[in-house]
């Protein structure tokens, strides 16, 4: 457990955490006496506890207000969620407190765990509300997608033709399958990241490849002139 060290006058106190390794790492002030309330009895641990949860608590519903417009969900249903994953990101927290090495601020280890818990929930309420099918491709959908108005119609079509012969050329099957359920079904990130097992940023990362070799051979075969409004 954290314990005291020696400071020049002036100076804030500073926790040295012992890491697994055997090593120790200076806790800020903050950071020390959460780890030191978070891992006490009684009183000093309940309200420690409700202090934490009212800040995982708003960020939970911060999280959940910039996801509001993927995933469909307002009002008491969106608030019962930030609740849920305020209080199993608390869980997680007083569980794991120990684990905390001090290699960053404790609010901003603490903030990851709810980060989580609101990407797995919001990824488990899309589909539990929806039911796509992610190996239907329908390409029809691509120029709606892409934002193409009527006058647009003829470009944007004779693009998605351009792009779903791309996505066969150049693709792998997984960034295919991951293009397809972003663009063609719109399933948000989250829940798509939920369904392969797979994480968020890993899915991102995937995405960012899909599109880079898109561009590219559409690039390389002249057709980034047909995006409506870009010209390159």
């Amino acid at each position: 457990m954290a314990s005291a060290v020696g400071h020049e006058q002036g100076e804030p106190v500073r926790t040295a955490a012992v890491t697994p390794a055997g090593g120790a790492r200076d806790l800020d002030p903050e950071s020390a006496s959460w780890v030191r309330e978070l891992s006490s009895t009684g009183t000093v641990y309940e309200t420690a506890c409700a202090r934490l949860h009212g800040e995982l608590l708003r960020i939970a519903k911060r999280e959940l207000a910039r996801r509001r417009s993927r995933f469909g969900f307002d009002g008491p249903e969106a608030d019962d969620l930030a609740h849920q994953a305020a209080a199993d990101a608390l869980l997680a927290i007083t569980r794991k407190i120990g684990d905390f090495r001090g290699e960053s601020r404790f609010t901003t280890w603490a903030y990851r765990f709810v980060v989580l818990e609101v990407s797995a929930k919001t990824g488990r309420h899309f589909w539990s509300t929806r039911r796509v099918e992610l190996d239907g491709e329908d390409w029809e959908l691509l120029p709606d997608r892409l934002g193409a108005g009527p006058a647009e119609s003829s470009e944007a079509r004779a693009l998605a033709a351009a792009v779903r012969t791309a996505a066969d050329e150049v693709l792998t099957d997984h960034q295919r399958r991951v293009f397809v359920a972003l663009v063609l079904d719109a399933v948000p990130l989250d829940a798509l990241a939920l369904e392969l097992g797979s994480s968020r940023n890993a899915v991102y990362k995937t995405m960012f490849d899909a599109r880079r070799r898109l561009r590219d051979h559409l690039v390389a075969h002249g057709y980034l002139d047909v995006i409506p409004g870009r010209r390159s």
